[in-house]
């Protein structure tokens, strides 16, 4: 690699790394604002919290880096145009061609980075937030201990506690337990415990009242309580085999999948959609690449406008990630239409080279031109200051 494709290669992936720090981050907080009820309600940390959420960010790079690489891109093929660099190289008789194997360096680097999250990193990162958080919200004894909360520990059983003393015992304790449809039982205590040892985690309940109420009978039962022992174990969803969803598969799951996985019987089509997109996932840096060098690449002078460019540039990605999202929908269902995202890239690739070996320069219609220029004049003048 030469210095001007050294040069190149700079910065493009330093433009590249930039974009895409950004976006994910943007991305990632509106994300995470989701799951603040791991701090207020459920009581963890901020470690925690941002250990968790983070769990999401290969997911975003994945999605997001193609992106990030045509912003990156044509940031750099335009501060070469301003600079009329890529002019001085076309008349130094470097062919397009050349300058574009810088560009698709970066995109091949970017494509390697895209197929490692696709098939380990991004459905690692979904195992673990699954599995972290089934544990965070099992754990009973980290949710009840939230003071002056009406807390739902499971489908029609409500606790709620008063108060938390600094030697951990709780105070003025109710508890509703509707689970059973033919009598509901409420129970009311004036301190209470935590007890975790072999046998579970118990709320052992002192000096309270256990009342009673079955269906159909006007008067309900009442017992006063010394002691009063409520297991909280049948809560915490331990034991539970966890079943991961199709997109937390590895891709190699998917290539070969269980005949006796219980999703893959009932939805065969998603498997086979899921396979695809994953494994054209590689190939969008390298199209996006492709099509905003063919449209941008070119060496123009200072006088021809870049904006049609840079909106062709724009709607053909556009068109390309629409076509393989609406054949991984609708692929499910009708496999003949997961051909269609192949069938998008060859033309994309095929058309984009094409063009980039011919040198061409691919401008809209006159008409488009001058309809434009005329728009924007109009607009000019009419918010110019008089």
């Amino acid at each position: 690699m030469g210095s001007i494709s050294q040069y190149i290669f700079r910065t493009t992936f330093g433009a590249f790394l930039l974009v895409l720090i950004s976006l994910t981050a943007v991305i990632w907080v509106t994300q995470a604002l989701r799951d603040i009820d791991l701090m207020t309600s459920q009581g963890q940390t901020i470690l925690v919290f941002v250990g968790i959420t983070g769990l999401i960010v290969p997911l975003l790079v994945l999605v997001i880096a193609p992106i990030a690489l045509l912003i990156a891109a044509a940031h750099t093929l335009n501060k070469l145009s301003t600079d009329s660099e890529i002019i001085v190289m076309n008349a130094a008789g470097m062919s397009p061609w050349f300058l574009f194997r810088a560009f698709m360096s970066v995109a091949i680097v970017v494509s390697i980075m895209v197929m490692a999250i696709s098939a380990y990193f991004a459905p690692k990162g979904l195992r673990m937030l699954r599995d972290w958080l089934t544990e965070v919200r099992a754990n009973v004894v980290s949710t009840i201990v939230q003071p002056g909360r009406f807390t739902s520990i499971q489908t029609n059983v409500t606790l709620h506690i008063r108060e938390r003393q600094r030697n951990g015992q709780l105070v003025g304790i109710f508890l509703d337990d509707r689970r059973n449809p033919n009598e509901r039982i409420t129970v009311l205590a004036e301190t209470g415990e935590l007890l975790d040892n072999d046998n579970g985690t118990f709320l052992v309940l002192q000096k309270g009242l256990v009342q009673r109420q079955e269906i159909g009978k006007v008067d309900p039962t009442m017992v006063v309580f010394d002691r009063y022992a409520f297991d909280l174990s049948q809560f915490a969803g331990a034991g539970q085999a966890v079943k991961y969803s199709i997109r937390e598969r590895y891709l190699w799951q998917l290539l070969f999948p269980d005949p006796k996985d219980q999703f893959y019987i009932e939805q065969p089509g998603q498997f086979r959609a899921e396979l695809h997109d994953r494994l054209v996932a590689p190939l969008y840096p390298i199209a996006f690449m492709v099509i905003a060098f063919a449209y941008l690449g070119a060496p123009r002078t200072n006088r021809q406008s870049r904006t049609l460019s840079m909106i062709g540039a724009i709607g053909g990605v556009a068109l390309l990630r629409l076509i393989g999202f609406a054949s991984t929908v609708f692929g499910a269902n009708a496999p003949w239409m997961l051909a269609l995202q192949y069938v998008g890239f060859a033309i994309a690739l095929g058309g984009g080279l094409f063009v980039i070996q011919r040198g061409l320069i691919i401008e809209p219609p006159a008409f488009l031109t001058n309809w434009l220029n005329a728009l924007t004049a109009r607009i000019a003048q009419r918010f110019a200051t008089p």
